[in-house]
């Protein structure tokens, strides 16, 4: 007999017996005993996965699930993938010695409301108020020397500016005080000491003259403070030596320009005073600020700038010296040619119409170099030693790049006539030099 025969006679001997039951029901008789038994099966994840549901209509109804899974549990493989980059060794070379400044500065104590409102402090009849100090701001450093048990830091001037105290926090956590040896606002540089005992790692310079476009380097340091100290980032240079203006904090008047690496090793906010390193594990640079913005509020990522170490080794090791940068000076007042008018110009200066830029002496000092090598008043310095003066910032770029006793050509215009003068420089009177008119420079 066919099997699907007796399949339907099967099927119709059972819907028989149900119409039967159904009957039955009618008038509220129950059934007594009702067995339906459903098999679904599905595909998950590439198994078979079964459900048998067995409904029961009885008096204590009873439902069963039972659920059975062919994959296997989840792990962590047990391959370890050991990499040992040039990246990484240059970090562990260095890391240790790179660590947080903390600057703290004296807060006065609020004074009551009244005295907030009328001017006085109640319970200070002296009024001697030393304040107490709190932590103003944080940067990074740079151990660069361990000498008869003290430990050197460079780290940047604004990182240090205005403190009353500084601390410096070690890799391992531990914190000591710092005595500032020197600062030089020009370069940006500041010189730290400190207790040795527990300093284990010291940096080395690398040569940045050396350095190429292109090259991985990377950055270490604490962006955004201690929390997040010894962080590295990776980046190559993009600049070996780019020149940009340094501008004052407090006025915003461009003082000066400095020429820096250039690298989108990403650099944040207490990143200061910490290293540029090559794959060599070498400091080749200070990190010292970032472009984030222009003018036009174009937003820039991946411009940060570092000082390069041929020239941190030259400030550092004069500071730790004589605790400033000795610079030499002409003497002189400048202003720029182009903030003189065309009328003045021309009936006080009385310089040809083709003559658009230079620097202008507007006074000299008595028996200053300048002076000396034969430099009058109204003089229009356009150039030192062949090398193109514009602006007092050029100026200024320019005179720095020389040493005390250095003798250097100044190029001028007096009136119409061009000449040549031999000056021999001298330290400068003050250190921190501005391009105000009426300083000396």
């Amino acid at each position: 007999m066919d099997n699907n025969y007796q399949s339907n006679n099967n099927l119709n001997s059972e819907n028989n017996e149900f119409s039967k039951q159904q009957k039955k029901s009618k008038g509220g008789v129950g059934i007594k005993t009702l067995t339906l038994v459903v098999v679904i099966a599905a595909l998950l994840g590439g198994g078979i996965g079964g459900a048998v549901v067995h409904l029961m209509n009885n008096k204590n109804q009873t439902i069963k699930t039972t659920t059975g899974a062919t994959t296997q549990p989840t792990k962590i493989s047990n391959v370890v993938v050991k990499e040992n980059s040039d990246s990484e060794k240059a970090f562990n070379k260095v890391k240790d010695a790179v660590v947080s400044v903390i600057n703290l500065q004296k807060q006065q104590p609020t004074s009551s409301l009244f005295g907030g409102i009328f001017g006085s402090q109640r319970g200070n009849s002296s009024g001697n108020n030393s304040g107490s100090l709190q932590e103003s701001s944080e940067g990074s450093g740079v151990i660069y020397q361990k000498s008869n048990g003290q430990a050197f830091v460079v780290t940047n001037n604004h990182v240090v500016a205005g403190s009353d105290k500084l601390e410096v926090l070690l890799s391992d956590g531990s914190k000591v005080n710092a005595k500032l040896l020197g600062t030089d606002s020009v370069t940006d540089l500041a010189v730290l000491q400190i207790d040795a005992a527990k300093v284990k790692t010291v940096a080395s310079f690398g040569d940045s003259n050396a350095i190429s476009p292109g090259q991985k380097v990377l950055a270490i340091g604490s962006p955004m403070g201690s929390k997040f100290a010894t962080s590295v980032t990776q980046g190559i240079v993009s600049a070996k030596s780019r020149t940009i203006d340094v501008s004052d904090e407090d006025t915003g008047q461009t003082t000066g320009q400095a020429t820096v690496i250039q690298t989108d090793a990403a650099i944040n906010p207490g990143n200061s005073g910490g290293a540029l390193i090559n794959i060599g594990g070498q400091v080749i640079g200070i990190t010292s600020m970032k472009l984030s913005g222009s003018s036009s509020s174009t937003s820039v990522e991946g411009m940060g700038f570092a000082i390069p170490s041929s020239e941190v080794v030259q400030i550092v090791n004069q500071l730790e010296k004589n605790g400033k940068v000795a610079r030499p000076a002409l003497g002189v007042s400048p202003v720029d040619l182009s903030d003189v008018s065309s009328t003045q110009q021309s009936s006080v200066l009385h310089l040809p119409s083709s003559v658009k830029t230079g620097v202008v002496v507007v006074s000299l000092t008595d028996n200053s170099p300048a002076a000396k090598g034969g430099v009058k008043q109204y003089d229009v310095i356009y150039q030192i030693d062949g090398k193109k003066v514009d602006t007092v910032v050029d100026l200024r770029t320019q005179l720095f790049k020389y040493q005390i006793g250095d003798t250097i050509t100044l190029s001028v215009y007096r009136g119409s006539e061009k000449m040549d003068l031999k000056v021999k420089l001298t330290e400068t009177a003050k250190q921190e030099i501005t391009t105000k008119q009426g300083q000396n420079n």
